[in-house]
């Protein structure tokens, strides 16, 4: 099935409706994102696949799904590892390190190192807030990125690219195509240059924001809090 894609500046007015209108803190927004993921990487990658699972964030909201997905991972048997070299200044992420510190969830310093011993990579770097230049040590990561051998999972968007024009014309991030791609909320329309499994983490959209958005309403299967989708959004802007 495809989906309606949501521009960057529709995703952030949604979020700021849920916050406003639907009763949502931001903790509960990125802890049902963080649910999300966890359960899009079981899916692609059940533990028995291996379970080293390199988590790498960056300092915004992206990067915050990525901790709390690690959370659930290490719940799920897993063994997660994170790799965090700008963190966020908000207190919300600072608690989020904590709990990932009670589970024993180590903070890793080298990415290139761990990136030898892990079975796949969730990148968390960056969202649909992303608008360049890459500063940092992000082009090194993702140009280690767009050349393992590792399979990866991007959230929201892969990392370096154009939320609407999809990947870079050249430098890091040109040649990223990770394996498997989970749209938050609503697919992005940078989602037609995707060539992966695709799905959508979304279910506790109501219907008056759905309507207001033009968003389609998708089958969530069972308790599941994704559903996986075609690589052909629509895109109708």
């Amino acid at each position: 099935m495809s989906m309606k894609a949501i521009s960057s500046k529709d995703a952030a007015a949604l979020d700021k409706d849920l916050m406003e209108i639907g009763g949502f803190s931001l903790d509960q927004l990125m802890e049902l994102a963080g649910l999300s993921v966890s359960q899009a990487v079981y899916r692609v990658h059940p533990p028995s696949a291996g379970k080293n699972i390199l988590v790498v964030c960056g300092p915004g909201n992206n990067g915050g799904d990525g901790l709390v997905a690690a959370r659930h991972l290490a719940q799920y048997g897993y063994y997660p590892s994170i790799y965090y070299p700008k963190e966020g200044k908000k207190e919300l992420y600072q608690r989020l390190k904590t709990q990932l510190h009670n589970l024993s969830v180590p903070f890793v310093p080298d990415f290139t190192e761990a990136l030898k011993s892990a079975d796949l990579v969730v990148d968390a770097i960056f969202g649909f807030s992303f608008g360049g230049p890459l500063r940092e040590p992000f082009p090194s990561i993702i140009l280690q990125m767009e050349s393992t051998s590792v399979p990866i999972l991007s959230v929201d968007a892969p990392s370096s690219w154009d939320i609407q024009a999809g990947p870079p014309k050249e430098g890091p991030g040109a040649k990223f195509m990770p394996q498997t791609l989970i749209s938050l909320t609503a697919p992005k329309p940078c989602v037609k240059y995707f060539t992966g499994r695709h799905f959508l983490g979304g279910r506790f959209l109501t219907k008056s924001i759905l309507e207001k958005y033009g968003l389609d309403c998708p089958q969530y299967p069972g308790v599941d809090q994704i559903v996986e989708l075609g690589v052909d959004a629509e895109g109708r802007l």
